[in-house]
């Protein structure tokens, strides 16, 4: 081949694998993407405003009273590059060792976007801790701006001494009661930095891992014509369509992207309008030119970059059950 067909290809491979490549998470509306400019930093500063929610009495000829604005917590976005390349000899190039160099190739133009997957689905993963080791050794930051995982029995908030939870009690699989109980803790529990429950708050993603058994449940709670709990097909099933179900079958691994069974009946629930977490593109994954390595051995190179940052202001807009049973 020559060098011009072969970055051709290059490029076609890498169009047809993001179209293909698992985007769970980056597309699920649990995280707020946030394009981020050059030359413009490599942090930004997520932050939350809450207005008081209603009007005062006014006697007559008094002034009426101001409006309360309350910031509330904040979290910054910080930008880190991941990258791979990959050797093409030169008796690949002019010798066209198809097969060997289309693997190459395969294997590598996806892994950016795998990558930036599993340390989005970490979030979920790990939403109790504070902070975890990803598979480089480098400790990730988890927790919110009040200090506290992203779920939490008792988050703060800015103005009142009330305190909300967003991780569901004894941690039930899901199930429809599950999800009733669910229901009703993020009813009790939306609180605006005054303590002021917030209505009207639209929790509209139930997410899970890719587990078998609560795939089979979910399906059935949200898509079955008639009632689950009932034989009669003319009982009207009010669950259906209520969710987007988001399967996210990066939860249940380790952060080196192993297998970790005591996390396969993680879910939990997520208002896209009021969730906190922010995912910053500073460097949207590409494929870099190829270059020669200029050592001697005729060989080039090409690779891939992208350039991210993740993380979560508050606890609001987003609850979650281990679905193991524990206190």
């Amino acid at each position: 081949m020559t060098l011009e067909d072969f970055v051709s290809l290059v490029d076609i491979m890498w169009l047809d694998t993001v179209d293909n490549a698992d985007r769970s998470a980056y597309n699920s509306g649990i995280f707020h993407i946030v394009p981020i400019a050059q030359n413009t930093g490599d942090s930004r500063r997520m932050s939350e405003i809450h207005r008081e929610q209603y009007a005062r009495r006014k006697p007559e000829g008094d002034q009426s009273e101001r409006l309360k604005i309350q910031k509330g917590y904040q979290k910054d976005l910080e930008s880190f590059r991941i990258a791979l390349d990959v050797g093409v000899t030169y008796e690949q190039k002019t010798q066209n060792k198809y097969t060997e160099v289309m693997a190459q190739l395969t294997d590598m133009v996806d892994t950016p976007w795998n990558r930036m997957e599993l340390d989005l689905q970490m979030f979920l993963s790990n939403f109790d801790q504070t902070s975890y080791m990803d598979m480089d050794g480098e400790t990730v930051d988890l927790s919110t701006g009040d200090t506290f995982a992203w779920g939490y029995s008792l988050h703060p908030v800015k103005a009142s001494s009330e305190t909300y939870r967003n991780i569901l009690a004894n941690n039930p699989r899901v199930s429809p009661g599950s999800l009733v109980a669910m229901q009703r803790l993020v009813s009790e529990n939306s609180i605006d930095q005054f303590g002021t429950k917030i209505v009207g708050i639209n929790y509209d993603i139930l997410w899970t891992t890719d587990d078998a058994e609560d795939l089979k449940v979910v399906e059935e709670f949200l898509t079955s014509v008639g009632s689950v709990e009932y034989d009669n097909p003319q009982v009207k099933n009010v669950n259906r369509f209520k969710y987007k179900h988001v399967v996210l079958p990066r939860v249940a691994l380790t952060a080196g992207g192993v297998v970790d069974t005591d996390k396969r009946h993680y879910w939990g629930l997520v208002s896209t309008k009021f969730v906190t977490a922010y995912l910053g593109i500073w460097e949207t994954p590409h494929v870099i030119p190829f270059f020669d390595k200029k050592d001697g051995t005729d060989n080039m190179e090409t690779g891939v970059r992208a350039g991210y940052g993740a993380c979560v202001v508050s606890g609001r807009g987003a609850s979650f059950s281990k679905g193991d049973g524990s206190a």
